[in-house]
């Protein structure tokens, strides 16, 4: 018999040429310079990422000692500045175009299958983010023994949140439909109060009630933009030919932000440098905020690194049976900027590009579910919160019984939807949790005190995921490709077996339907076609 050599994968009949190629080509090692090139070209972006973050900090304590007024550190922080403005330039046309035209690529039922097992994924996982916080706060218990600590120690301002309970989550309902497209690129909708005199009581005393009015606030309404860029690109899948061109703009301008995303990528490092210097030249008494809040911290990260170093990872594992760790290795660049701008939403450009080129997951999969995830799974937020709840319980001596720690538990699962991609966006909803099991909010400087710490923490796990939930979601996707592709063969082989039975009888008893004869003749001329083929 023959001896055959392979290459590439295809056999080839042995020879003293083909010989050759086979032995220098898999053979031709590279060399150690060639091999420190190639890593370095693939991951230069990350390397300088990383560097950009540990220079940063050295800088920052170089800078410390110097004293310098508020005005120069202002100056000092301008470069950090300038790459928020760029990621948060990107927001608003990524979010649209990549969501429109995601939602216009999916069929109706895959859309509402991914965005069924999407929903079910944020939900579960928030929950148990939620249950983590609660657990590590009773364990750790960061509150006793802190009640003598005064925001005035610290050197706080207090703040005060009057908002009902009630109006936060109708505004949340509110700012899902909002009154105009234009203005939700801009500002979002919030309730505020007016007192109003309703009469005289019977000593001639006014009578005032609280009256909730509607008012408009500074920040993108990114929820409602996520609405209506999902709903629009169903409607335009609908219209068939008549909206191709519509999808066709789209998907181009989303190709022309990615572009810009990659240009703005390199920029990254040396904002980051500066973004993570200014915070740590802007720290206030360092030594004073751990040792008065160092358990309340504590409990914070751990819950994190629980939460994204082992929940999240079993939860991928689980659906995929792929090593979670391989996953995330590709995604260094986005965890970085995560935990340099503490914004999810800045975050969402290099996420969308990292997690489609370095893990492969499919463009139509990822531009659904990246923006969506950025805007309503906070897992990272909701340990916090619920953590930062039941410290705060803990600090006024409160006893909490099983009806509110569930209410922390829903309503942090709830409020955390709502909470902005945005650095200190969860404390805002802290306020929600307290005014729904009837504590104090005045307390609520000192998570602002070290949210500058904690947040950075969130933010990863919060865009972690995120990532993970695009993951699965592409396995499931690719498994259902996969079963559809088995079903098409099946049949493609019932269909061949039924038409060989046919011309088998044909030439037994000699029928002379043209049909049957027809296929006589193809069948009896395919071998020849085959041999001149090959």
């Amino acid at each position: 018999m023959e001896k055959k050599s392979e290459i590439n994968g295809h056999a080839l009949p042995s020879s003293a040429s083909t010989d050759m190629i086979v032995e220098k080509s898999p053979k031709m090692k590279k060399s150690f310079k060639e091999k420190l090139m190639e890593f370095l070209g693939k991951n230069l972006q990350v390397i300088l990422t990383v560097s950009g973050v540990l220079v940063g900090v050295g800088l920052g304590m170089m800078v410390r000692n110097m004293d310098l007024t508020k005005a120069q550190m202002t100056y000092f922080a301008f470069p950090g500045e300038m790459l928020l403005r760029m990621l948060k330039m990107i927001i608003l046309p990524l979010v649209v175009c990549s969501l429109v035209s995601g939602a216009a690529s999916l069929d109706t039922r895959s859309l509402g299958k991914l965005g069924g097992i999407a929903v079910a994924y944020f939900l579960v996982t928030t929950l148990i983010a939620s249950g983590i916080g609660v657990t590590l706060a009773f364990i750790i218990k960061p509150g006793v023994g802190a009640g003598a600590l005064n925001t005035n120690d610290l050197g706080l301002e207090s703040i005060s949140n009057n908002k009902e309970t009630t109006d936060s989550f109708l505004d949340l309902a509110r700012n899902l439909f909002p009154a105009n497209l234009v203005a939700a690129a801009f500002r979002s909708y919030a309730t505020d109060y007016k007192m109003v005199a309703v009469g005289n009581d019977t000593n001639g005393t006014a009578l005032y009630q609280k009256v909730p009015i509607g008012t408009d606030t500074d920040g993108m309404n990114i929820l409602g933009l996520v609405l209506f860029a999902m709903v629009f690109g169903v409607a335009l899948r609908k219209l068939g030919e008549e909206g191709e061109e519509l999808i066709r703009f789209f998907n181009a301008f989303n190709e022309a932000t990615m572009v810009l995303v990659s240009w703005i990528m390199w920029y990254v490092p040396f904002g980051i440098m500066f973004l993570v210097g200014s915070k740590i030249v802007e720290m206030e008494d360092v030594g004073l905020l751990v040792t008065s809040l160092g358990k309340y911290i504590f409990a914070s990260i751990l819950g994190h690194i629980i939460h994204g170093g082992i929940v999240l990872p079993l939860i991928y594992f689980g659906f995929t049976r792929k090593n979670p760790f391989s996953f995330l290795s590709g995604l260094i660049t986005p965890f970085t900027t995560a935990f340099a701008t503490c914004s999810s939403s800045a975050t969402l450009p290099s996420m969308i590009k990292c997690i489609e080129e370095n893990n492969g997951v499919d463009k139509r999969i990822s531009r659904f579910i990246l923006p969506i995830g950025a805007t309503v799974n906070m897992d990272g937020a909701a340990i916090f919160q619920c953590i930062a709840a039941v410290f705060i319980a803990q600090l006024n001596n409160y006893e909490l019984n099983a009806g509110q720690i569930f209410t922390i538990l829903v309503t942090a699962t709830a409020s955390s939807v709502g909470a902005a991609g945005i650095p200190a966006g969860g404390i805002i909803t802290i306020a929600i949790i307290l005014e729904a099991i009837g504590l104090p909010t005045n307390d609520l400087s000192l998570m602002l005190a070290v949210d500058w710490i904690v947040d950075r923490t969130t933010t990863v796990v919060n865009v972690e995921g995120d990532a993970l939930g695009a993951g699965i979601l592409h396995h499931i996707n690719q498994q259902e490709i996969k079963k559809q592709q088995e079903r098409q063969q099946q049949q493609d082989g019932e269909l061949a077996e039924v038409r060989v039975e046919a011309v088998a009888n044909a030439q037994a008893e000699e029928e002379t339907s043209p049909l049957v004869t027809n296929q006589t003749k193809a069948s009896a001329a395919m071998p020849e076609a085959i041999e001149s083929v090959l």
